[in-house]
């Protein structure tokens, strides 16, 4: 089912991501594979098919898709080279590298989180 632009649903959605901070991080970085695609980013640029291979779960489709709306939120930068065959690269914008205090904190939790669960599944 389509949410129409104008819909009270999409306006109140709109108005909590401009007054909540936490609101308009996962508007742009929420679900499940924006920040894993962020988290392989990371470490450089990357070609579709080194991302792929590094996300091996990920449809085609899935990739692509976030990908594009990881540019039009200009946390990632597509860089396209005018070679036969096209070279193209996938990297973090300035923006996207401001992320990575946020990732490496995710990343450090469930590290942590992890860890404690395996304690305790041990006692």
């Amino acid at each position: 089912m389509e949410v129409k632009e104008s819909s009270t649903r999409n306006f109140n959605k709109g108005v909590a991501t401009l007054l909540c901070p936490v609101s308009y991080v996962m508007n742009k970085i929420g679900g499940y594979w924006k920040p894993i695609i962020l988290y392989q980013l990371m470490s450089g640029p990357k070609r579709y098919s080194e991302i792929k291979r590094a996300i091996p779960d990920i449809t085609e489709k899935m990739l692509i898709q976030h990908l594009k709306q990881l540019q039009a939120d200009n946390l990632v930068i597509r860089k396209a080279e005018p070679v036969v065959p096209p070279v193209v690269t996938y990297y973090l914008s300035e923006a996207g590298e401001s992320l990575t205090p946020v990732m490496n904190a995710m990343a450090e939790w469930a590290y942590r989180d992890n860890q404690k669960h395996a304690v305790n599944s041990n006692n």
